[in-house]
């Protein structure tokens, strides 16, 4: 199992160069990928924008939006070339993770209902691949520029719900799981292969999952502040995921190992602290 790390590009106070020395020392201790997380109404680097400036300081480690909210982005065809940008800059390390989002306030900000969200996520999806394949749109030819991957850019979707799997299935290269426990990734997982089989695909769909972590003397008090915060809005669900960060470097090879059991391909522990000690204390806790 590839073992990833987020870019702390929602972490309050993290300033433009902590990012970029980030993301620098992440690619140096070997991790797979640098993820990001993301929501509108709050205090932190579009997604996009942060993997865009990780791009210029990296050679080797992936570039993943896990998850980016698609239907806040309406416009398809821009967002298709904003993806195919990334990708080709990047030389082919861009991976599109896409979710449907589920807070009320990022969609009222952008003016927009969350009635018929899945309808036109799956319309957006096949519009952008349909960019990427090069589809003619007026006197110049295809909205450009073409990607290094054929198709475009790996394609992973979240999501836990039948609907969601099926989309995996039909639109998607893989499925990522946003949170929760190893066992709950394994049910769902099933769930993602049985629709995958029933769709006549071949092969087996990317699966990668999320888990929040923070490490050193002030572990707990720094994932709580974050966490507590960031989904301050799911009442006492908030500390039920404050809960579950890694804290302590067993808990962070604990979960590695129960992911990966679970039949994870890659895990992507996201930080609740931007300090750069942070990426050493993890990769000593899974090396």
């Amino acid at each position: 199992m590839d073992i990833g790390i987020g870019l702390p590009n929602t972490v309050p106070g993290t300033e433009p160069a902590r990012l970029l020395d980030w993301a620098r020392q992440a690619e140096g201790a070997g991790f797979s990928t640098l993820g990001t997380i993301g929501r509108l109404v709050y205090q932190g680097y579009e997604e996009l924008i942060a993997l865009s400036a990780a791009a210029a300081v990296t050679s080797r480690i992936r570039l993943t939006t896990s998850v980016l909210l698609a239907p806040l982005h309406t416009n398809a065809a821009l967002l298709a070339k904003q993806a195919a940008s990334l990708e080709r800059i990047s030389g082919g390390r861009f991976v599109l993770g896409v979710g449907l989002g589920g807070r009320d306030d990022d969609f009222a900000a952008s003016g927009l209902s969350t009635k018929g969200r899945g309808r036109r996520f799956e319309e957006q999806i096949q519009e952008m691949k349909r960019i990427w394949a090069g589809d003619r749109r007026g006197i110049a030819g295809g909205i450009g520029p073409r990607p290094v991957r054929d198709g475009g850019p790996e394609l992973i979707l979240g999501g836990g719900t039948e609907a969601s799997f099926r989309r995996v299935a039909e639109l998607g290269d893989g499925w990522i799981m946003g949170g929760g426990s190893p066992d709950m990734f394994a049910q769902a997982a099933a769930g993602v292969d049985a629709a995958w089989r029933d769709a006549g695909r071949s092969g087996a769909p990317r699966k990668l999952s999320l888990a929040y972590f923070g490490l050193g003397p002030d572990a707990r008090a720094q994932a709580d502040g974050y966490l507590l915060d960031y989904y301050g809005f799911l009442g006492d669900v908030a500390g039920q995921i404050a809960a579950s960060a890694a804290v302590t470097p067993d808990m962070v090879r604990s979960y590695a190992a129960a992911f990966e059991s679970s039949g994870c391909d890659e895990l992507i522990f996201v930080p609740t602290g931007s300090g750069l000690e942070q990426i050493e204390l993890l990769a000593e806790a899974i090396a």
